[in-house]
């Protein structure tokens, strides 16, 4: 049997990776981190396959305690992933292990090609990113980019529901609010600043208009490269209340002005709240992708792709690329080896589908 190693399995993602990974055929699935009490918890919730082990990461041992596990596949959901060194990675090529993690930052994502001649000499493959961005926003494209002579534009972004994210990560993405980044727009580098440039999104029923804001992802740099010459990208995210658009953006500006020096302090306070509140809020959540270009006819074409999520479902869509690849690795379809961003890896409905019978609509336009 193989087996798949979660860390963090008992948090928001890791347990709903676990649940999708502990019923596959010949697979066992490690439900791992430092507390195990909350990891006998979720393998007991999961059913399957799935087992509980302390495991701690960043612990000496780590490379031999994946070895005495005999793994196959580690999972990395145990964010945030902004700051971290590549210590998981490495010690997955050491064991010998394939890597997939959740990571959303930018400079981490971009990074993992540092690691791409160790992971070959070890014959494993290390995927940065297998998540929301930019693995299904770039399979996207893939897809759309075939109506297309050339790309000109892309836009795209996430609006989610009352629900919050686990502490992780709203941690990780209010890190960098009122913080400048690069975006590549109009072919030149132009500093923008996390949580500002608020903008109103038109999206379709039953979501409706979403207030969304600038956002520091891996597709900002990964993008431009991939789809050269693309002249613009942006991404933009947002939550479903307004007024807590309008407070986050508000935040931004205290942040932006050296009032404060960050909003990392009040991320406890802030998700209290909008877990407290997120029952009197919407439960629909949308993803959208927009590229303007030339089609195969030399006329300016645009096409649009939305992702809908009704009945608080929308959280679950982060999970299913590492989920995805997790399948194709455990059924040997995946030959590719080495260390990159979660890109050209998975379709749009190797993603998607592993959400079967969730409330998701796919609005092609």
């Amino acid at each position: 049997m193989k087996s798949v190693v979660v860390l963090g399995g008992y948090g928001n993602f890791g347990r709903r990776i676990v649940a999708a990974l502990a019923h596959e055929a010949d697979a066992r699935v490690f439900v791992c981190g430092r507390d195990l009490r909350q990891a006998t918890e979720a393998a007991e919730e999961s059913g399957g396959s799935a087992e509980p082990r302390r495991l701690d990461a960043h612990a000496a041992d780590f490379t031999a305690e994946l070895r005495k596990l005999g793994t196959t596949i580690v999972i990395h959901t145990a964010g945030p992933f902004q700051g971290q060194s590549y210590t998981v990675p490495r010690a997955c090529i050491a064991a010998g292990a394939h890597y997939i993690d959740l990571a959303d930052g930018r400079d981490y994502v971009c990074g993992i090609k540092t690691l791409d001649e160790e992971a070959k000499r070890s014959e494993t493959l290390v995927v940065s990113g297998a998540s929301s961005l930019p693995a299904l926003s770039s399979a996207v494209v893939d897809a759309l980019r075939t109506q297309f002579s050339s790309i000109e534009s892309i836009d795209h972004g996430i609006t989610s529901g009352a629900r919050p994210p686990g502490r992780a990560t709203m941690d990780g993405v209010l890190a960098y609010a009122g913080k400048p980044f690069k975006q590549w727009r109009d072919n030149e580098w132009h500093p923008v600043h996390g949580w500002q440039d608020l903008m109103r999104r038109r999206y379709p029923d039953p979501v409706s208009g979403r207030w969304i804001a600038s956002c520091d992802v891996p597709d900002l740099d990964l993008f431009p490269e991939r789809y050269r010459p693309v002249r613009t990208v942006q991404f933009r995210a947002g939550v479903g209340p307004a007024t807590s658009m309008f407070g986050l953006w508000l935040a931004s500006w205290l942040v932006r002005a050296g009032v404060i020096s960050s909003l990392k302090s009040w991320v406890p306070a802030l998700h209290r709240t909008a877990t407290t509140f997120a029952r009197f809020g919407s439960k629909c959540s949308a993803m959208h992708v927009t590229v303007r270009g030339v089609d195969l006819n030399g006329e300016p074409a645009v096409r649009n792709w939305f992702l809908l999520a009704d009945q608080d479902h929308g959280p679950f869509i982060p999970c299913f690329p590492a989920i995805a690849l997790a399948r194709k690795l455990l059924r040997d379809e995946v030959s590719e080896r080495g260390a990159m961003p979660c890109m050209g890896l998975l379709t749009v409905d190797d993603i998607i589908s592993v959400g079967d019978g969730l409330d998701l609509r796919v609005v092609p336009g």
